[in-house]
């Protein structure tokens, strides 16, 4: 196993990438925009990336190192990672980084900063991390990753090496379910083409039966959408559904993380957490983290599930236009209601409708009432 193979659909971009690591390190450049859309894998090319660097073989060995491991996984000590589960990345934060970019690295040649959402930055927490970018430690590479150049700064894009990546195709991330988690090929299928192109979700419906048929339900409820009660009432079961999956996956979670820890680190389920690595250790399973990052999951559930309601009509726009023969159905469960609902709709209806799941999608960034926004969104669509 290599560290980059968990890199799918970005054949360019890891041999981009590769190059580099492998080249000259007097000619790397030290500052790096990683673009791409939701469910691109733009955080986990930056640790592959940030591993290959780091590593004696440069990425090219097909076995990890044990250094490789412990960046992947995030425990690695000259390998920074900001991930948030806030709306917006805290000054202080952006602070603590720079301090610690400026620092030789300990055993590594190089000490890597890896920011995972430099979108969330406010203009002034941006402007604080200008000069580093501009300006890095001469041992420092930093690793900022944005779902495209356009949502950053042009003072950090102009400053930056910018790796654009594509959305995989469904063809690449079904070929992954079924070679990583050893998936079915008609279970990788149907995951691949309703998750998009999103390789977390989509390994998420092939694996959680419960969320796969909590997108049936959703889909099924959208299309029998007649009446204001059944906005309401759908509106009332999705948000309690992905309350309790968000909980659910939060707590699987972190016990996975502990157990990946212990792992790295060689020590046991009943080995005492070193002193050095207990800071660490105690962040993954601290009570408020877990209720913030819960409440972050809810929201990425709600996300989700307006993805899901979009491709509805995405897909009702699909055979409006005959195109189904060239770009296919996302639904092709739900066929038969799709044309029907196509049918009863003129063209403009459903633009209208996709543009009512932006709106929500606005709405729900920006911590707008759940049960209100999404309320208003279903009664916007009944037919």
């Amino acid at each position: 196993m290599s560290v980059w193979d968990s890199i799918v659909g970005q054949d360019q971009v890891v041999a981009r990438l590769r190059a580099v690591a492998s080249g000259d390190p007097k000619a790397i450049a030290q500052s790096w925009l990683i673009c791409g859309p939701p469910g691109s894998g733009r955080s986990n090319v930056a640790r592959a990336f940030a591993a290959a660097l780091e590593s004696p073989t440069h990425g090219l060995s097909d076995e990890l190192e044990r250094s490789s491991e412990q960046i992947l996984a995030g425990s690695y000590p000259d390998v920074t990672i900001l991930a948030t589960d806030k709306i917006t990345i805290g000054i202080d934060e952006v602070r603590d980084l720079i301090e610690t970019s400026e620092q030789t690295p300990s055993i590594a040649p190089w000490r890597i900063i890896i920011i995972e959402d430099v979108d969330r930055m406010l203009e002034r927490t941006t402007n604080v991390l200008l000069k580093e970018i501009e300006e890095p430690s001469p041992h420092t590479i930093w690793l900022l990753c944005a779902p495209s150049s356009e949502d950053v700064l042009p003072t950090i894009r102009s400053r930056t090496r910018i790796v654009n990546l594509a959305v995989p195709s469904t063809q690449s991330v079904a070929k992954f379910l079924q070679s990583h988690d050893h998936i079915d090929p008609n279970t990788a299928e149907k995951a691949a083409r309703l998750a998009e192109g999103h390789i977390g979700v989509a390994r998420l419906y092939a694996t959680n039966e419960r969320v796969m048929s909590d997108r049936a339900e959703l889909v099924s409820g959208v299309l029998n959408l007649h009446r204001a009660s059944d906005a309401v009432l759908l509106a009332g079961r999705l948000i309690d559904n992905a309350k309790s999956q968000a909980e659910s996956d939060v707590e699987e979670q972190a016990a996975q993380q502990e157990a990946e820890f212990r792992r790295v680190n060689g020590l046991s389920p009943k080995d005492r957490i070193p002193p050095k690595l207990r800071g660490a250790f105690n962040q993954i399973g601290k009570k408020t983290e877990i209720k913030r990052r819960a409440t972050r999951r809810s929201r990425d559930v709600l996300d989700r599930d307006l993805n899901t309601v979009a491709s509805i009509y995405r897909d009702v726009a699909v055979v409006q236009n005959n195109a189904e023969g060239s770009v296919g159905l996302i639904n092709l469960e739900n066929r038969s209601s799709i044309a029907n609902l196509a049918g009863r709709l003129i063209r403009q209806d459903a633009v209208e409708r996709l543009d009512s799941i932006s709106t929500a999608r606005r709405r729900l960034n920006g911590n707008g009432n759940q049960t209100l926004l999404f309320e208003a969104l279903f009664c916007s669509l009944l037919a």
